[in-house]
């Protein structure tokens, strides 16, 4: 039988839940029915990962980078048009919003060089979109539209929430039959079957074994909003509730461009002792069992992996509500969802789970409930697997 050429594009490979889960598919096709090539910007932190799976052809682009720049994005377009006519993929599956949109034009004018034979199949993951209310009105407008055109150019349209599927209708992107949903995933083994000493952990963290500890996971972009995170630390110290026995720390976990703006606003806030950054983690199965809440403030989302892994881990979690947040988060069951952008709500809703410890506990075990086989990531695998190999079914 012969194999199927798959090409997976990505904007930048850094360590963020779509660029984890692009590497894994990328590593876990199995190598008897596929061959894998994977093409991607320069300069994120998952490069070297990447270059280390066996049998993967791994092309990295300079001129593919996530900022608008018209040199840039024509240079990265004929860049991955070539490659595209030289490798002469069977599938052309795109990730991330940047290379969603180049890489699949580049696909579709490919098939000018290509045997009508060869014409790939054309797929894109929305793991969320470019486009958001927090944008200029007409920027908004314009990455919709760019969206809106390009899922006439592509077969099947990829989401990993409900959540995302109703805002591509309701934009008009793409039709109901396009869309298919499968979830991002996560290892939940990995987070099942971890053993730490919890002592140690925090130690080597800078916590003192009695601290509690608040977490967020998030790569440093304006979309995480992490200033808010930071600003719902400083509600929280200075509340006069005397119910928090246990002084609360706050982890943050990631790294990015904000960084500097991110220090400036603890050093203002004089949470220096209460706020930590972690900078890049890999043990956050570890991070996760010595977190008793977690905390996202994302403005929009996909589906993010970072709740996944604080339910499987039986952490309460306080989410902004939006998205695929809402999804998955079950207000007042398995946590709370508060409106973007309001530190003081949030700050309300994690004073009241630091208060209230059984409670917490019981939100907790709710949510770990929740996440069956449908989110883990080998099953995400297996239903690429199949929807790759619905192309080449014989017709009935």
């Amino acid at each position: 039988m012969k194999k199927i050429k798959v090409a997976h594009i990505i904007t930048k490979l850094e360590l963020g839940g779509a660029q984890q889960n692009t590497l894994y598919t990328v590593e876990h096709l199995p190598r008897d029915k596929y061959e894998v090539i994977l093409i991607s910007g320069c300069g994120g932190i998952l490069e070297e990962e990447a270059k280390k799976i066996p049998n993967t052809k791994v092309y990295f682009l300079p001129s593919l980078i996530r900022e608008v720049n018209p040199i840039c994005d024509l240079r990265a377009f004929f860049a991955i048009w070539r490659i595209l006519c030289f490798e002469r993929p069977d599938i052309v599956h795109t990730h991330s919003s940047k290379a969603g949109i180049l890489a699949r034009w580049a696909a579709w004018f490919a098939r000018y060089s290509l045997p009508a034979t060869r014409y790939p199949k054309i797929i894109h993951t929305f793991h969320g979109f470019g486009f958001n209310l927090y944008q200029k009105w007409l920027t908004m407008k314009f990455f919709i539209f760019l969206e809106y055109i390009t899922a006439k150019i592509t077969d099947k349209l990829v989401a990993v929430s409900e959540e995302n599927i109703k805002t591509g209708l309701e934009n008009k992107i793409g039709t109901t039959e396009k869309y298919i949903l499968i979830r991002s995933g996560i290892k939940i083994s990995h987070f099942v079957e971890v053993r730490i000493n919890p002592e140690e952990k925090k130690k080597e963290l800078g916590i003192q074994p009695n601290n509690l500890v608040v977490t967020t996971i998030a790569p440093f972009k304006p979309q995480k909003d992490l200033s808010t995170f930071i600003e719902m630390a400083k509600i929280v110290i200075q509340s006069p509730s005397n119910l928090i026995t246990k002084s609360p720390v706050f982890l943050i976990v990631g790294d990015g461009e904000l960084r500097n703006n991110l220090q400036s606003a603890i050093c203002n806030l004089q949470l220096e002792k209460e706020v930590i950054l972690t900078g890049w983690r890999r043990d956050i199965p570890e991070i996760m069992r010595i977190t008793d809440i977690f905390v996202l403030t994302g403005l929009w989302e996909g589906l993010p992996r970072t709740i996944l892994e604080a339910m499987v881990s039986e952490r309460p979690v306080v989410a902004t509500a939006v998205d695929g947040n809402r999804e998955i988060v079950k207000d007042g069951v398995t946590g709370f969802l508060v409106p973007p952008k309001e530190p003081q709500k949030m700050a309300e809703k994690v004073i009241f789970l630091l208060t209230n410890r059984e409670i917490a506990k019981k939100m907790g075990g709710e949510g770990k409930k929740i996440i069956d086989t449908s989110f883990d990531i080998d099953q995400m695998v297996n239903q690429l697997d199949s929807l790759y190999q619905s192309f080449f079914l014989p017709a009935p």
